[in-house]
């Protein structure tokens, strides 16, 4: 495809965006400046809203597929966090400058790939050009049956806390994305950089285990900004204190080699952001019930410590002593 420069709006959204919506009646082929959504009988819409730019969440070189797909699995993952099965999406884009027909290409390639797997069509947005880093803002649309979705302030004194997958993946992803040197450093394989870097490049909202949140968790969240920051939204959200065990998280070998060579490290699995994992509060009497469900699942779940009465979240460490932290997490502030 030609690198000749996108002229106007419309080049944009029905040259690459208006196959994106095809199938979906009320996206109208993009050709409206609404779209219609009526939820199925027994069902409520959830709503995210979330945004990514250049410099922040992503690097000016980064393939645009994988923009793509990053800019629609962080919002997929909030729904997911909250029992929900995505519908659709919005989409924003604000370009410094005219894209590349190309660049546009590949874009929607990324986006095609992931609404395909995540289960979602795109119904309408906006573009625009305005000064500064290129930013990306998607609304996702999704369903739960009436009631039923997972909360961040319902989690009390008891419950046990679990996360899926591995942390300190992504973290990795960008340390190896700054300075790739940092690989030999720390004697990772050509496979443990790759995994790193999909996990930042390509996080996996964890849709599989909606039902199993719906049925047995009294809260649950997206890990965006560190475990940390983000248990302690919770429990602030809660009215409610935790205790995490960090010797229990859950890490992958490169992650694992990592924080053996250099200590520390654990404050990036504790901290890092950007895993886009669960978290998940469990009562205790159905523990057992949510792990036979979340079982046969292609997403491990850990558990990593429990919710305490008071207003207290306290890091275990190996030794079983206090983590200080300087740190908590990724604030954009």
């Amino acid at each position: 495809m030609s690198d000749a420069l996108i002229r106007t709006e419309e080049d944009i959204i029905q040259g690459f965006l208006e196959p994106l919506a095809r199938g979906f009646a009320g996206a109208f082929g993009l050709r409206d400046d609404c779209a219609v959504l009526a939820p199925e009988p027994g069902q409520e819409l959830v709503l995210k809203t979330d945004a990514i730019a250049e410099g922040v969440h992503f690097f000016a070189n980064d393939a645009a597929a994988d923009i793509a797909w990053k800019a629609l699995a962080v919002n997929i993952s909030d729904l997911a966090a909250k029992g929900a099965r995505p519908l659709a999406y919005l989409l924003a884009l604000a370009f410094p400058q005219p894209p590349q027909k190309a660049w546009l290409a590949q874009f929607a390639d990324g986006l095609r790939i992931a609404q395909d797997q995540f289960g979602c069509q795109l119904i309408g947005g906006d573009t625009d050009r305005r000064p500064g880093p290129m930013a990306i803002n998607i609304t996702a649309i999704g369903s739960v049956p009436i009631g039923q979705m997972v909360r961040r302030g319902m989690a009390k004194p008891g419950d046990q806390l679990f996360v899926t997958g591995t942390l300190g993946d992504a973290a990795l992803g960008l340390a190896l994305r700054r300075d790739a040197s940092v690989a030999k450093r720390w004697q990772l394989t050509a496979e443990q950089v790759a995994h790193a870097q999909s996990r930042y490049l390509r996080p996996v909202p964890r849709l599989a285990l909606t039902p199993a949140l719906r049925a047995y968790a009294s809260a649950a969240m997206d890990l965006s900004d560190g475990l940390v920051k983000d248990c302690g939204r919770m429990c602030a959200a809660s009215g409610v204190g935790a205790r995490i065990r960090a010797s229990d998280l859950p890490v992958s070998a490169a992650v694992s080699r990592v924080v053996s060579a250099e200590a520390m490290w654990l404050e990036k699995v504790l901290a890092g952001g950007d895993d886009y994992e669960l978290l998940i509060a469990v009562p205790p009497i159905k523990v057992r019930a949510f792990l036979a469900a979340t079982q046969g699942l292609d997403v491990p779940t850990t558990a990593i410590g429990e919710v305490t009465a008071g207003q207290a979240l306290l890091v275990e460490g190996p030794n079983g002593e206090p983590v200080s932290l300087p740190r908590t997490g990724y604030d954009h502030f």
